[in-house]
């Protein structure tokens, strides 16, 4: 009876007992069951658990009747969509039956969805086979649900920005990403960007405006380069993130938000707070979880895979130019190059190339002088003239790593394999023997 009367919207399929149903459940695909709960051979509960064996996502609906109501209740517990207590009209099993198989289906089209941003955002730095990057990405994926904010350090075009807005994908989050940049606004014009405004507060505000902190309720507020927001108005940050509040300008009420901070900065904060230029409060309440993005000197495993992505994008805009891949040497020019303006500058540099290229591959002469010369000096490693002792050679090679790497003296001798004390005994300066 009831296949005849889901005719019209469903292909049902019956099974005639307990047993029949474990076999069906189990071999075939179907997008919902309906099972009674009490059957001689087999009852609901065993047709529920195996249909979550073959198929987790896939709804059941259990019928019963009213004196059954408690094994009903456990059904819900073992985890079936809905139960229908006998007797029932089939437009109501329709009705269960039409929202549990669309639930499932919009399960899996935001799921689809996640993984395809997931996709786009992977190429373009924020994810990578560097294990600095990975390592970063294990903290993102740890923190991501979580309400606390973060504060993402590193040098300028490292990406901080794609990875703020990383953690904002993969949270459970609704609502939306909001960015704003502390240091392109002054600080009345920013207060107002943030915290919002009403009519008549200041000359030129002719209408209320939420700001961004309310616009970005029930998602990810990113204060871009924080470090460079004004004293007076960090204040106002602190109270807004300790009492998740915001007061517009001029308004006499505060209105409650659920914004969750990542905030980015590219200079030392700690070196801030120390000279006055930031408050030490704000420090502590924005750096619950920091992430610091490595340069991509030091992410040397993702340069090319990074490069060849900038060269896909690059061509898509510029139809007609003939590139298609890189050369061997333009990759090895790449590779050896110390990027200063990390990924933001090899993004530039493949639209350079695309553009100038002649022929469907890069040619080292495509690449900007500053790449050439770079290599070039490295392959010297700083040394000329007649052949010297390895101990000199030694010396001058930890000095040029420790140069590479930012005077890093731990990182340094992690890179070349060595403990601190060996790395200090390289880079001292050899004793002259003299006599008398």
């Amino acid at each position: 009876m009831l296949c005849d009367a889901l005719a019209e919207r469903y292909q049902a399929v019956a099974a005639t007992s307990g047993t029949e149903a474990l076999d069906l459940v189990a071999s075939e695909s179907f997008d919902a069951v309906v099972t009674d709960l009490r059957m001689p051979d087999a009852d609901g509960l065993a047709v529920l658990a195996a249909s979550r064996r073959a198929a987790p996502e896939r709804p059941v609906i259990v019928m019963t009747a009213f004196s059954a109501i408690d094994t009903a209740v456990e059904s819900i517990r073992q985890g079936a969509y809905h139960y229908l207590t006998k007797p029932f009209k089939v437009d109501e099993l329709v009705i269960f039956l039409g929202r549990a198989i669309e639930e499932v289906r919009l399960r899996r089209e935001a799921r689809a969805l996640r993984n395809a941003m997931r996709k786009d955002l992977s190429p373009a730095g924020v994810l990578g086979r560097s294990k600095a990057m990975q390592a970063v990405l294990h903290v993102v994926e740890r923190v991501a649900d979580s309400p606390v904010p973060v504060l993402i350090t590193g040098e300028t075009g490292t990406g901080k920005g794609l990875l703020a807005r990383a953690i904002h994908t993969e949270s459970r989050r609704a609502g939306p990403f909001v960015t704003v940049n502390c240091a392109a606004l002054p600080e009345s014009l920013l207060e107002s960007e943030l915290f919002g405004h009403v009519r008549g507060a200041f000359t030129g505000a002719t209408s209320n405006r939420p700001g961004l902190f309310l616009e970005a309720n029930g998602g990810t507020l990113f204060l871009d380069e924080v470090g460079e927001m004004a004293l007076p108005l960090q204040a106002k940050l602190l109270h807004a993130l300790d009492a998740s509040a915001v007061r517009p300008v001029g308004a006499e009420k505060e209105q409650p938000v659920d914004a969750r901070i990542v905030a980015a900065s590219n200079r030392d904060l700690r070196e801030a707070v120390r000279s006055g230029a930031f408050r030490e409060d704000l420090l502590y309440r924005l750096d619950v979880v920091t992430l610091e993005v490595p340069p991509l000197r030091h992410r040397r495993d993702d340069i090319l895979e990074l490069a060849e992505h900038f060269l896909s994008e690059a061509r898509s805009r510029h139809a007609s130019s003939p590139v298609m891949r890189l050369s061997p040497e333009a990759a090895e020019k790449l590779s050896s190059y110390s990027w200063p303006g990390n990924v933001r500058e090899l993004q530039h540099v493949m639209e350079r190339a695309v553009v100038l290229g002649r022929d469907a591959e890069v040619r080292p002469s495509e690449l900007p002088s500053s790449i050439l010369e770079d290599a070039t000096r490295s392959a010297e490693l700083s040394f000329r003239g007649d052949v010297i002792p390895v101990r000199e050679l030694q010396r001058r090679y930890a000095a040029w790593a420790l140069a590479q790497l930012d005077g890093q003296r731990g990182v340094t001798a992690q890179r070349l394999g060595v403990d601190g004390k060996t790395l200090a005994k390289w880079l001292a300066e050899p004793e002259v023997a003299r006599s008398d």
